[in-house]
């Protein structure tokens, strides 16, 4: 509706700023502990301020009705506000008619869904209050009371806002088609991967918070008693936040990208890809709680491991859905013998039927072609995959995942050689393109997520200072 990051003539946009011909400053910043953004205006005409907020959904029932709210006022001074409203429904491929109600009420109608736009006077305090002790009261389940506490809690409240409350799946982005790199076309749409919300889901969870792991769990469990995937797996590596696993690749030439980086992409090819590593990670997030020890649960969740057990020596396409064909991914074995590991601990914590001696022979068969086939000699580490000299970031997660010790000298040797090669003052590239090609043009950036692993990898081996220097960069 609102994408005018893709295309600001085209996109849509509903903007609400002073309308003055004198220069302003701009800042924007979020009321602590909450979702709430400011956005404050600052001239010689004085202080006019912004507040956007949106009521928090309550239960899990989907409603077809969700509303934005934005108050402006004048501080101090005196200012004009402008609004202009210029929404374009389904990526402004749908056109739409517009009614004006009343003097304060306008209507846009498309096929697809219609917005209301409403002005008052009236003051919205209320709502606005109720909003902010939503979050506070929300943040008071976190146990993290270390040194970078604010950091934290935005970061914990982002999370739950990119999280769809009637199903509990959380969405990896909030935006798609952006570019990782001007004018470049990896320009994909990372919205919806079960890998993300694993790994999103297991931070909640390390903070204290139970609820979301808890609907998260309740929908991957669903995911895999509900087959029928694009790929024929048993699980599929993204599907949208309602379950559907139907995610149509189109591209959007009607738009120009963001920057004129095109082509915009919606949906995503790669949903029908094999990638055997996400089968760790859901039995990472799902061996969390104990509500995988109810009867039901336990069916769904060893009938997919005993399944892995036939199918996990294959090549695949790797975490980073890479189009330039399969391979022997080491990433891969890993996240299997995750799968394996995870699920003997949990069989024999909660003493479930299950077939522990076969599971333990494919766990340690995982184990020994990792070490015998990903680790290599020449580069003195483990590598991207059993065909390659190539370093790949992935696996700065080995040590978090009980692979190995974060002290054992193969990886304290494969740290190192990251160091090298992966690591630019402190921030990450997942792998060279150029080494490994993964079938599309141009270079990429540095990768936020292998820049904190890297900084927590650092940190299990002991190289704290080092360690706290990359975070502390990171959060300037």
């Amino acid at each position: 509706m609102f994408a005018s990051l893709l295309d600001s003539e085209k996109g849509g946009h509903c903007s609400l700023a002073v309308d003055t011909t004198n220069p302003v400053t701009i800042r924007q910043l979020y009321l602590p502990d909450t979702a709430i953004l400011l956005t404050r205006f600052s001239g010689p005409d004085g202080v006019g301020e912004v507040a956007d907020f949106m009521k928090p959904i309550r239960g899990t029932e989907p409603a077809d009705r969700h509303r934005l709210v934005r108050v402006a006022r004048v501080v101090r001074g005196s200012f004009t506000f402008t609004l202009e409203c210029r929404p374009r429904f389904d990526y402004a491929r749908a056109t739409h008619t517009l009614d004006r109600v009343d003097e304060r009420t306008a209507v846009f109608r498309s096929g697809i869904a219609d917005l209301h736009l409403q002005s008052t006077w009236a003051t919205m305090a209320h709502e606005f209050d109720q909003c902010r002790r939503f979050w506070q009261t929300w943040l008071r389940s976190s146990t993290y009371r270390g040194r970078w506490r604010d950091t934290i809690n935005r970061s914990a409240i982002t999370f739950k806002l990119l999280t769809y409350a009637p199903t509990g799946a959380p969405i990896a982005a909030a935006t798609m088609g952006l570019p990782e790199q001007i004018g470049g076309e990896r320009n994909w749409d990372y919205r919806y991967r079960i890998r993300d919300a694993s790994l999103s889901v297991r931070a909640l969870s390390d903070l204290g918070f139970t609820e979301e792991p808890y609907a998260f769990r309740r929908w991957l469990r669903d995911r895999v008693d509900a087959g029928g995937t694009a790929s024929g797996e048993p699980l599929q590596i993204m599907n949208r936040v309602d379950g559907d696993p139907h995610l149509d690749e189109e591209t959007l030439t009607h738009l120009e990208g963001y920057q004129g980086s095109a082509p915009v992409r919606v949906g995503n090819g790669a949903a029908d890809q094999i990638q055997l590593d996400i089968y760790g990670e859901a039995a990472d997030a799902l061996a969390q709680g104990t509500d995988m020890a109810a009867i039901a649960g336990w069916r769904t969740f060893s009938g997919l491991i005993d399944w892995l057990a036939d199918n996990w020596d294959r090549p695949d396409e790797g975490i980073w859905e890479t189009r330039g064909g399969r391979q022997e991914f080491t990433y891969s074995r890993l996240m299997t013998w995750v799968a394996f590991d995870r699920s003997i601990r949990l069989a024999t914590a909660h003493a479930r039927p299950a077939d522990v001696v076969r599971w333990t022979a494919e766990r340690d068969a995982v184990f020994r072609q990792i070490i015998d086939r990903g680790w290599s000699e020449k580069r003195r580490a483990f590598v991207q995959h059993f065909a390659t000299e190539v370093l790949d970031a992935s696996l700065l997660l080995m040590p978090r995942m009980r692979f190995l010790s974060p002290t054992d000298p193969m990886w304290l040797s494969t740290l190192d050689a990251m160091d090298k090669e992966l690591v630019s003052d402190s921030l990450v590239y997942r792998y060279d393109p150029e080494a490994s090609p993964d079938g599309l043009r141009g270079t990429e950036g540095t990768f936020n997520l292998c820049s904190f692993l890297y900084v927590e990898a650092l940190a299990r081996s002991g190289r704290l200072q080092q360690a706290r220097y990359a975070f502390e960069k990171m959060l300037t």
